[in-house]
């Protein structure tokens, strides 16, 4: 104890010890303006800040909470998880990284897949969780997204997926690489299916996603200042010696260059994803007549 404390009264020492009333995380700072926002209010504006309409990282489990009516939701191809084939190492064990993820994350792999509806409008739906080894796309991704593709195929249903990646899996090597061509070719079939594939672009989508699944919708939509691309800015800079002009490679800049469809806000998602479908289905279904 110092001097100083002991001569301050006991309650001036006490109210000195006294921890800060304000719990944890009851505030949030918007990446994008550095607004501070009530966290409720934030999550319940779907991680969107109301004063810059920056569109924060969501989970997968939440992005399908918002997109899927909750009584039709049914979560498919569970059973599909990963192994370590390569017994890769570098500063850990690929197997020991994958097991501490899953725990953390408290999911299997990167890629969660539902079947359901939208506004009653039969779906196969994917979700990609940034938070496990940055959405990168190993082997589950590529399996579980094919075979997402072929349950579409079965029911006639559309696909749609939410794209969130840092693009391939470094540690699966080719494996992962291999899955660029796996989930390509199995979206051909579809399309000979003429059944609608939807891709939603969300920050980020780049690599070996964007450079595969991501940009072969019928319909590619992104999300408000998504950044989306293959290498990163920073290495194209560095690569080409030249200063990238103002916003490459965000959503807008992509539009504004024809490479996506359009942009739409989270809010907006569920029920314009819907009518899209619709308005497909029925166009595919006047072909058909003809």
């Amino acid at each position: 104890m110092s001097w100083l404390d002991k001569i301050l009264p006991k309650r001036i020492r006490a109210n000195k010890d006294r921890k800060a009333s304000v719990p944890e995380g009851l505030w949030h700072k918007c990446a994008s303006c550095e607004t501070v926002i009530y966290r409720a209010e934030f999550e319940k504006n779907l991680n969107v800040c109301p004063k810059c309409n920056h569109h924060g990282r969501i989970s997968a489990r939440k992005r399908a909470d918002i997109i899927i009516d909750n009584e039709s939701k049914n979560e498919i191809l569970v059973d599909v998880k990963p192994v370590d084939m390569l017994n890769f190492k570098d500063k850990e064990k690929y197997k020991d990284k994958l097991s501490a993820t899953q725990k953390k994350t408290g999911e299997t792999d990167a890629l969660v897949v539902y079947q359901g509806k939208i506004k009653s409008v039969p779906v196969i739906a994917c979700f990609f969780e940034y938070s496990f080894f940055g959405g990168s796309m190993g082997s589950v991704v590529g399996e579980k997204f094919s075979k997402a593709i072929q349950k579409a195929i079965d029911n006639n249903s559309a696909l749609i997926c939410f794209s969130a990646s840092g693009g391939a899996r470094m540690q699966e090597s080719l494996f992962s690489l291999f899955q660029m061509a796996k989930t390509s070719s199995a979206l051909n079939k579809l399309s000979e299916k003429k059944i609608p594939y939807i891709s939603i672009l969300t920050d980020p989508t780049m690599g070996g996603v964007s450079a595969s699944l991501a940009m072969l919708g019928d319909i590619n939509i992104a999300e408000p200042n998504a950044l989306i691309g293959f290498a990163g800015p920073r290495v194209i800079e560095q690569t080409v010696g030249e200063k990238l002009p103002e916003g490459f490679q965000r959503s807008e800049f992509l539009q504004d260059h024809g490479a996506i469809d359009f942009i739409l806000n989270r809010s907006q998602q569920k029920e314009k994803i819907a009518e899209i479908i619709l308005s497909l289905m029925s166009n595919i279904k006047n072909e058909q007549k003809i």
